[in-house]
């Protein structure tokens, strides 16, 4: 399989983990030693750092505790920024939807900056920052 091929798994499982309520499965796509930040509209504040795979996994453990209907992050436009053998870095876009009470609706849009390390079990996010036009 090719490097792109397998980040895009990694991403894909990440937003997958989040729509069907597998914290664990978010969590296995990250570094033990990960960074995750998220800013909601241009002006807003930084939330986090949320440092190390646990605080990452927690927080959205937390945040899909509150959430009464179905998300699905729809990814699009991955752009490998940089790439070597064993790091990249790259941009994707978010679409994220919400289906609660037989509506479906547009929540929010954005996009992830991620940086990837490969390690001896593969491709894992090391570094993501989250930014969203709405809050979520």
């Amino acid at each position: 399989m090719s490097a792109r091929a397998e980040i895009e798994n990694v991403l894909g499982r990440a937003a997958w983990g989040y729509d069907e309520d597998d914290v664990d499965l978010i969590a296995a796509q990250f570094t033990e030693d990960a960074v995750m930040t998220l800013q909601i509209g241009r002006d807003g504040d930084t939330i986090g750092p949320f440092e190390g795979r646990a605080a990452i996994r927690t927080m959205h453990a937390d945040s899909l505790a509150g959430q009464t209907d179905q998300r699905r992050h729809n990814l699009s436009n991955l752009v490998i920024v940089t790439e070597s053998a064993d790091a990249a870095e790259t941009t994707t876009n978010l679409t994220l939807l919400s289906v609660e009470k037989g509506e479906l609706r547009t929540l929010s849009s954005g996009w992830y900056r991620d940086e990837l390390r490969r390690g001896p079990g593969g491709w894992q996010i090391a570094r993501r920052h989250i930014y969203l036009d709405l809050p979520y």
